[in-house]
């Protein structure tokens, strides 16, 4: 197992992410506690310390579960990562309730990390409000030593975290980010990255295989990759473009069999980041992979100019890629909930006026019907 070196501590570069352990039944609120506890150990035995778990995850029975698993351990022989739950706004304001609780349910008296969860446009005003004294509680929960290093997980964005960043980043000691290789251009992971950077904030990642996209390619995809490097499987390229970042610091996977836990394991017994001949075949797949869903709008921002209802065209064309391209999710429906009824996609009356000044002739009023009729369902 390789690991990274973070201030005066070793932490396995693979984590072990506990949103998608193994279920009965494809219930996803009851957890297989018997395939858990031996994956947990076979983790252990092999290496990986860091352990990932959340307020919600599995209907909020991942923390309870993983802390009895991790029970049976030294304290010291394992980092366990937690969050308070901003993404449900009915949660501010209980801060201390809820650390309380996740203490409780987790079986231990203090978390390695712990983060504000999922920074983004639906709850930034919230996060940023004293009058709900998240950050002050937090802060005070870290001098007691209960929070041994306080970070943020985000899936806003880069205006959305640079507002958080700006607000607390001298405070944050990590930042958890959905970073892979089809993301570093299409969600601007590269941007989100080097605006860590800046604030020299180490990243953690998250959805490094994009929720397992990148672990099935097609099979045109997949000769490509298979010929540079011909003993090594998809899902590992995911994790070698990431090691391919100098600021990579935990690369969170959300493992739901041994196979993978098996898999992922062996991948990481090396350090193999990509050579530039690599980078930018995979950069180049990934562009094809978007450009097949994507409307190709440059934000070049004429369509706006001509908008009466003054929607954000080239924010709602990006959500819209977003959408389309992940089949659903919650990521365009978290970011446009914090938009004004009358800035939606709904709120568009077809006039056609920003196509006839559209550079690439995007039927922007029939994609605007579409994610309408995608959200609504």
């Amino acid at each position: 197992m390789i690991y990274k070196k973070y201030k005066d501590i070793q932490i396995s570069e693979l984590g072990l992410g506990t949103m998608r352990l193994p279920v009965i039944d494809g219930d996803d609120s009851k957890i297989d506690e018997r395939l858990t506890d031996e994956m947990i150990e076979y983790a252990i035995k092999n290496g990986i310390n860091y352990y990932d778990t959340a307020w919600g995850y599995h209907s909020g029975n991942s923390e309870l579960v993983v802390g009895k698993c991790l029970k049976k351990y030294p304290r010291e022989s394992f980092y366990l990562a937690s969050k308070f739950p901003g993404y449900d706004l009915s949660n501010m304001g209980k801060t201390e309730e809820i650390f309380e609780k996740q203490l409780e349910k987790c079986q231990v008296e203090y978390f390695d990390f712990y983060m504000f969860h999922n920074v983004c446009e639906m709850n930034i005003n919230e996060y940023l409000d004293p009058k709900y004294g998240t950050f002050d509680y937090l802060i005070e929960q870290k001098r007691n030593g209960r929070i041994k290093h306080l970070g943020f997980s985000g899936h806003g964005s880069y205006d959305v975290l640079k507002r958080f960043l700006d607000a607390y980043g001298e405070y944050m000691e990590f930042g958890q980010l959905q970073i892979n290789w089809l993301d570093w251009t299409f969600q601007n992971g590269k941007e989100k990255a080097e605006l860590l950077k800046k604030y020299n904030i180490p990243i953690w990642i998250m959805e490094p295989l994009r929720g397992g996209k990148l672990a099935n390619l097609s099979e045109e995809n997949s000769k490509i990759l298979k010929k540079m490097r011909p003993d090594e499987n998809i899902p590992a390229w995911a994790f070698r473009f990431l090691q391919s970042i100098p600021e990579t610091g935990v690369i969170l996977s959300g493992m739901s069999n041994f196979e993978q836990l098996k898999e992922n394991i062996e991948t990481f017994k090396e350090n193999k980041p990509l050579n530039d001949k690599e980078m930018k075949t995979i950069l180049e797949i990934a562009d094809k992979i978007t450009k097949k869903t994507s409307l190709p709008c440059t934000a070049c921002r004429y369509c706006t100019s001509h908008c009466p209802q003054g929607i954000d065209i080239p924010m709602i064309i990006e959500l819209y890629n977003e959408h389309c391209f992940t089949g659903g999710g919650f990521l365009a429906p978290m970011a446009l909930s914090a938009v004004p009824d009358d800035k939606k996609p709904s709120a568009c009356i077809g006039c056609r006026s920003c196509e006839a000044v559209c550079p690439q002739q995007i039927k922007i009023s029939e994609a605007m019907s579409d994610f309408t009729k995608k959200l609504s369902e």
